[in-house]
């Protein structure tokens, strides 16, 4: 009977938190260790316990032969009667073995494998344990330090804490309580890998997943964290709920949640910010704690972007060492290039790009403008190609072809372009310019008071951007005070203009007496 050794690791397991079924599986690996190291091969070895499983036996299977070739697989016949008479030529036989006898070498083995399934079964349970933790936070204990890598005593196993899973604001002694993430856990050689870090993200979002009840059940959610560990970190949160505040909730009345999240930290700044999903206002969120007059997108397919503020707020949106901008770079995943107005005025960005980038980012909601005929829902699909065969491919060209040339295309029906007329009208608003050949500048009560006062009135005329000639305007006793515009786009002209700055429309002027 193997009774002593079963219940030496039986006790054993107990005490490493090992299951029962596993311990009754190490020491059947155990007593099958010790048989193949006394006879060299277990291929015919059983263990077998009893259903209490404290009573444990190891038997060997021979064949009965009349004549023994091999005494490890093989008995007697004669052997084999005295321990069965019924005992016949050709059966098998089951003989029990005393490991005592297998010999102190095989035993100490036996001790050997059954140590090593210990740790391997203790490392595999605590691998389980502790891989399902990965992101979680945990608290152990200053327990040493080696070349700057602590070391932290976590109850079960021994976690490391790296130097650069450090924050530079943070110093530690021993006994010390250390809060930190569980950044990843993995098997060696000589046992179980549990790093820990205070510098990642998601070790600032499981404090306010601690720290705010809103964020732990997803009312409210957080887009994004960029972090430089010990100085700054930036967080972006929106709530689907209208009647939440996510900034104001993560903050916490007079504070007090924010207050106990930078404690943790060791003093490092926080900015928690609303996320927006327009990129001006975001970028404009981003940048705080400085306040943004104005945010222009300069490029938006290679996120490009331009933040004006006053010059007070320059070194602040700025930031130290430029922290504070490039934090908000990668919160946002734009380039943002910030500028005072001075030098933004410098710059010379024309109100053009400005004017798009309004439309294109305005504070109302944007829609895509359809231009082309094929681009309207509903367009009856044929009727497109085929002005686009012939080069109307654009709303504006349709509306300004003749009815008769649009029939001279072959395949089209007036029902059919009827019907296109009807759906732009419905769908597309079109805006016609109109202006005069003569535009007066003064109105009939504006040139009467001229009159009487013995000035003498003006016109001018825009000749479609063909470049007219300019008319030189007679001499003058007194300077004319009225401010001229562009009738094309309405910028401001003088009189000694032969073409209007902004748009380039030739210009020419009459003068009445």
């Amino acid at each position: 009977m193997a009774t002593d050794i079963t219940e030496a690791i039986l006790q054993l397991a107990q005490e490493r938190n090992i299951s029962e079924d596993l311990a009754v599986k190490i020491v059947e690996d155990t007593l099958l260790s010790a048989y193949r190291k006394k006879f060299g091969s277990d291929e015919n070895a059983e263990v077998r316990f009893d259903d209490s499983r404290r009573c444990v036996s190891i038997l060997a299977r021979k064949q009965i032969v009349d004549g023994v070739y091999n005494p490890v697989f093989e008995i007697e016949l004669e052997e084999a009667r005295t321990l069965n008479p019924e005992a016949e030529d050709g059966d098998e036989i089951l003989i029990e073995l005393d490991p005592k006898d297998f010999g102190r070498v095989a035993i100490a083995s036996a001790k050997q494998t059954a140590n090593k399934s210990i740790r391997d079964i203790r490392k595999d349970s605590l691998y389980a344990e502790y891989k399902d933790k990965e992101g979680e936070i945990i608290i152990g204990y200053y327990q040493r330090e080696r070349n700057g890598t602590i070391y932290v005593d976590l109850g079960k196993i021994e976690g490391v804490l790296p130097k650069k899973f450090q924050s530079p604001r943070e110093i530690y002694h021993v006994n010390d309580r250390i809060k930190a993430l569980i950044y990843k856990v993995e098997k060696t050689e000589t046992g179980l890998s549990i790093v820990l870090s205070r510098t990642h993200t998601d070790f600032v979002r499981a404090i306010f997943e601690l720290e705010v009840p809103e964020v732990y059940d997803k009312t409210i959610e957080i887009h994004k964290i960029v972090r430089e560990p010990g100085y700054r970190t930036k967080l972006a949160v929106f709530s689907s709920r209208d009647d939440i505040d996510p900034v104001g909730a993560c903050v916490g009345l007079k504070g007090v949640r924010i207050q106990s999240i930078i404690r943790e930290l060791e003093g490092e700044k926080i900015d928690v910010l609303k996320y927006d999903p327009d990129p001006q206002r975001f970028i404009k969120n981003a940048l705080s704690p400085a306040e943004v007059r104005e945010v222009i997108i300069l490029d938006e397919g290679r996120h490009r972007a331009l933040a004006i503020v006053s010059e007070s707020q320059l070194s602040l949106a700025i930031g130290k060492q430029g922290l504070n901008v490039r934090l908000a770079n990668r919160l946002v995943d734009w380039e943002i290039d910030v500028k005072t107005l001075s030098q933004f005025e410098e710059m010379g960005i024309t109100s053009e790009p400005r004017a798009a980038a309004s439309r294109l980012f305005g504070e109302g909601e944007y829609e895509d403008e359809i231009s082309t005929i094929s681009e309207l829902p509903g367009v009856d699909e044929t009727v497109a190609a085929l002005l686009a065969q012939n080069d109307i491919e654009y709303i504006e060209d349709f509306i300004n072809t003749d009815d008769e040339k649009l029939l001279e295309i072959e395949g089209l029906k007036k029902e059919q372009l009827d019907a296109l007329r009807n759906l732009i009208d419905e769908l597309v608003e079109v805006k016609i310019d109109e202006f005069d050949d003569t535009v007066d500048v003064s109105d009939s009560q504006a040139q009467a008071d001229e009159a009487a006062d013995g000035a003498v009135p003006e016109r001018f005329e825009g000749d479609g951007g063909q470049g007219g000639e300019a008319v030189s305007p007679p001499a003058f006793d007194e300077e004319i005070d009225e401010d001229l515009f562009c009738p094309e786009c309405g910028a401001k002209i003088t009189i000694d203009m032969s073409s209007c700055p902004a748009c380039g429309i030739g210009l020419s002027f009459e003068y009445e007496e």
